[in-house]
């Protein structure tokens, strides 16, 4: 069975895509000194989980490509780790797209960095309603997602509301 034609992965590579509309969102337009925001005093900050969210799909390709990588990086700049997000999403969705076999099962991939990204995504939503930039609310069941759109381009969104 090819990736195209395997449903659990194109679902996954659907989430994946998911995941770069709205993280997209979320880290798109931050203003000046977002990057060291933070919640409290023992949080992350936002640059911070913006680096983990590509340390988590750094580890998913990893895992789907049949190894277990986990390397965690020192944040860099603000743009550094947007750059490095949107590369890495490309990464795993490439190795989702591929017909080679899973490493490990897509559930597995699912339950592990993809879902861990969910959150971490809507900790980034938060963190700019905090910081007094709150991005604008959206029906996402109304957005354009499509699997295979990762980068940091996405359409404009459909049904946003404050």
């Amino acid at each position: 069975m090819s990736a195209s034609s395997d449903p659990v992965r194109e679902f996954l590579r659907h989430t994946v895509a998911t995941v770069a509309y709205r993280g997209g969102k979320a880290i798109r337009g931050a203003p000046a000194g977002f990057a060291a925001f933070q919640a409290g005093p023992s949080s992350r900050t936002a640059v911070e989980i913006l680096a983990h969210l590509g340390d988590l799909f750094e580890w998913a390709t990893s895992m789907a490509r049949g190894q277990q990588v986990w390397n965690p990086v020192t944040p860099q700049s603000w743009d550094q780790e947007v750059e490095r997000f949107f590369a890495a999403l490309k990464g795993f969705d490439d190795a989702l797209a591929a017909d080679a076999p899973l490493g490990i099962p897509a559930e597995r991939l699912f339950q592990g960095p993809v879902a861990d990204s969910l959150t971490h995504v809507g900790q980034l939503a938060m963190l700019r309603r905090l910081a007094g930039a709150p991005i604008k609310g959206e029906n996402y069941s109304k957005a354009e997602i499509r699997a295979g759109q990762v980068g940091a381009e996405q359409v404009t969104p459909r049904m946003e509301f404050d």
